[in-house]
């Protein structure tokens, strides 16, 4: 179980991107979390509601199993500076068997941290590793290295400690 599953949910195609690329560059599996009932009319409102009242919407994962993976990183979009409804639902049913947790949060410009406290109060222990990329970074071209040093801190030995003037926070570990 030294292995490494990316789980991500992505509602405008930013963390479907950071996720492909962290599984392209480390080559580690990939699941999705999926709405179950993923209505048409689901906008920004709708999403910033679901978050700002922690709810939990009924959702379907696609991919290996979490509990066969010893670390765990969710790649989810921050919505109203919270963790976005649907990784919510799959860190709640999944906490259990969750061993090592990192996160890897997209957003528009701030929020990372306060979606990273929720992850770590639904599993009752810190992530491992937090992160927040920005939209801007991921278009530009800049989230290619980020990720990888995301990784790195990732591996055995890694550098948890990251520069005071980036988005990084190493939680524990």
């Amino acid at each position: 179980m030294d292995s490494t599953l990316i789980v991500f949910y992505s509602h405008t195609g930013v963390s479907r991107r950071v996720a492909r690329l962290l599984a392209d560059q480390q080559g580690w599996p990939v699941g999705e979390v999926h709405e179950k009932f993923a209505l048409a009319g689901r906008g920004p409102l709708r999403c910033v509601l679901e978050s700002v009242l922690r709810l939990h919407p009924r959702i379907n994962y696609n991919g290996p199993n979490p509990a066969d993976f010893r670390t765990v990183v969710l790649v989810s979009p921050v919505w109203a500076f919270s963790l976005s409804g649907p990784m919510r639902s799959f860190v709640h049913g999944h906490r259990d068997t969750l061993q090592h947790v990192a996160v890897l949060m997209t957003m528009g410009g701030a929020g990372a941290s306060l979606a990273a406290r929720e992850v770590a109060h639904i599993l009752g222990r810190q992530p491992v590793l937090t992160a927040g990329i920005t939209q801007k970074e991921v278009e530009d071209g800049a989230a290619t290295q980020r990720v990888q040093e995301f990784a790195d801190a990732l591996r055995p030995g890694g550098n948890r400690r990251q520069p005071a003037d980036t988005a990084w926070s190493p939680l524990a570990g």
